[in-house]
This record gives structure tokens, C-alpha cells and sequence, in this order.
């Protein structure tokens, strides 16, 4: 076990998250091992408590506790013969850099108080030194990249933070958005849900719509089209979010009052239509990753059963040809 070290944050990695920071100095403690460090303040940033996405500035001094040895921390983790298969399952695109998951429904890609099985804690069965580049919700399914190798890791986390890399997600809503396309935009901040709809949901953590300058407001934008309506029940949306927010696709589709069908958070009081599994339908198609070296990663994840089965129950044609969206609408 180490003892208690500060660490002062260098000119080059000014900018940082400071969960990711920890995670390049100290790969080997587990991500939910870190989670419970900055819960409990042991982790600290100048002396006071932060959060895993403070962007750290040069010359901040960051204390860290004492942390086990390598060898011990490996000792936690054991990578079981089936759950190397199953990883090895969810790959849809590999090469020296990437790898790319269909990341099924229901399963975290991190962990946390009550989550122990996850994807980053299975990394290890895909080799040694792969590492989370972005995140899905639990309960979205799709397009999921995993770094191979730390240089990979911020290249790509790079073109995620510059907006560069282009992400294109397909849901289906309850009920028709209107206007059936376009551009959502305005501030969004944690808040607590004030409707039920008849359900155990109020008082319960949600994103919401704020003004700009309330606290914790961010900035958000999601551009839409739906592709197809089956009458004015459900609808084929495809969403291309231009930023990285919190639950900003779910929200968004609320504010257009059409909901994700299955989901439990952003709610409707229309009921959901038959037929379709109580599940989000929400999944992450395609990312467009750019490299340095002026190559590009284009990777497209076929829809979770639950999906199909809703697709073909509306009558939605998924061979159907998806025009695409103008950021300039």
C-alpha cells in the first residue's frame, strides 16, 4: 500500500478530466474504486472535494490516498473463461487502435454503489490496456469504442471532446415529434422530475430543461429528423447529438412530446403502444471517428431484438434509404 502523495498537474494535461487523469497515472485501481474515492473526498483537488468530471487546470495540486499495490488490485479481478466469450461476442470492428462493441441493452459500461458486472470491469478479457473512450447509458444498446492502447485513447477522447467524431442514433418515440424535424437546443441541468403520470416518478433525478445561468446549466443540441410515422402513434427518429450531455437525447425527445418508447425516466401520459417490449428503444447506429493521420473509423451496430421486433410490429422499413441531417437547418 502506498502512502498519501500530491501530485501537481502539468502544463500538458491542463484541460483533463480528473477521473481520466487518475485512471492514465494509476491504470491499474478500477474505475469504481476511483468513483469511491472522490464520493468520500479522499481524492481532492486543491485541497477540496471534486467530482470525476472536473476539468483540471495547470498547477492544481491533487491528493491522492494510499492506494494498493498493482499486484493487489489484480487480485480482485478475476476474468472468468465465459465472460472472455462473451466480450469477445459484442465485437463488431477491430483493428491496431479500436475496438468497437455492440453494447446489448441493460448492461452498465460502468460500475457503481449497486453495479458490479460491466463493461469496464471486463475490459480485460478484450487485452490488456483497453480502456473506456465514451459511455452509453445502461439501457441503450449500440456503437460502444474501447481504446487498445493509451495514445488510441486520447486521440479519440480528443474527437469526442471537439465534436469531430459524429454519432448517429436511432430510436423509437411514443408518439410523433413536432415539428418532425430539426434542431432542439437550450440549457439542461440535474434536476427532479415534478410529473408521474401515474407512475412512482416524481421527485426522482432527471435532466431538465433550465434557463441559461441556472446552476449547473449546460448547453445542449440535438438534431433531428423521423423517418417514418406509424400514424400518430409511434415514430422512427433518428438523432445526431452536436453535444455530450447527460440523458440530452431522452430529454430532448421529451420536450418535442414524444418520448423514447420504454423509457423510464422522461415520461408521457399517452399510454405505449401495443405490441412493443417495455424497454428503451434507443440505440447508438453509427459513430464516424476520425484518426491524426487523416483516415477515418466508420462503424455501424445492428438494432437489439427488442428493437427489430418493435420495427417490424410498426411496419417501419429498415431498408429504407436515411437522408442525411443539415446542421444547418
Amino acid at each position: 500500500m502506498s502512502g498519501v502523495q500530491t501530485i501537481e498537474v502539468p502544463e500538458g494535461d491542463a484541460g483533463s478530466r480528473l477521473d481520466r487523469w487518475f485512471k492514465r497515472l494509476f491504470p491499474h485501481v478500477a474505475h469504481g474504486r476511483v468513483e469511491k474515492l472522490l464520493r468520500t473526498g479522499q481524492l481532492r483537488v486543491d485541497g477540496k472535494r471534486a467530482k470525476g468530471n472536473f476539468r483540471l487546470e495547470a498547477g492544481q495540486m491533487v491528493r491522492v490516498p494510499p492506494l494498493p499495490d498493482p499486484t493487489e488490485e489484480k487480485k480482485e479481478f478475476v476474468i472468468h473463461p465465459a465472460d472472455v466469450e462473451f466480450m469477445k461476442s459484442l465485437v463488431i470492428y477491430e483493428d491496431g487502435d479500436l475496438i468497437a462493441l455492440n453494447k446489448p441493452y441493460g448492461l452498465a459500461v460502468q460500475g457503481g454503489t449497486k453495479t458490479m458486472r460491466h463493461i469496464d470491469g471486463l475490459l480485460p478479457a478484450l487485452g490488456e490496456g483497453c480502456r473506456l473512450v465514451h459511455r452509453l447509458d445502461r439501457d441503450t444498446s449500440g456503437v460502444l469504442l474501447i481504446a487498445k492502447n493509451r495514445a488510441a485513447a486520447a486521440w479519440a477522447g480528443r474527437a469526442f471532446q471537439s465534436r469531430r467524431a459524429e454519432k448517429i442514433y436511432w430510436g423509437i418515440s411514443n408518439g410523433v415529434p413536432r415539428p418532425l424535424g430539426g434542431e432542439v437546443k437550450g440549457y439542461i441541468a440535474k434536476g427532479k422530475s415534478d410529473i408521474s403520470f401515474g407512475r412512482i416518478n416524481e421527485g426522482r433525478e432527471v435532466m431538465v430543461a433550465v434557463k441559461h445561468g441556472a446552476d449547473g446549466a449546460k448547453h445542449a443540441r440535438t438534431l433531428f429528423q423521423t423517418v417514418a410515422q406509424a400514424g400518430q402513434k409511434a415514430g422512427w427518429v433518428v438523432m445526431q447529438p452536436l453535444t455530450g450531455r447527460t440523458h440530452q437525447l431522452r430529454l430532448h425527445m421529451q420536450l418535442l412530446g414524444a418520448p423514447l418508447v420504454g423509457d423510464p425516466k422522461y415520461l408521457t401520459d399517452r399510454p405505449k403502444p401495443g405490441g412493443l417490449a417495455d424497454q428503451l428503444h434507443l440505440h447508438a447506429y453509427s459513430i464516424y471517428m476520425p484518426r491524426p493521420n487523416g483516415t477515418h473509423v466508420s462503424v455501424t451496430a445492428p438494432l437489439p431484438a427488442h428493437m427489430k421486433d418493435s420495427f417490424r410490429t410498426l411496419g417501419f422499413d429498415l431498408n429504407m434509404t436515411i437522408p442525411p441531417m443539415d446542421e444547418d437547418i
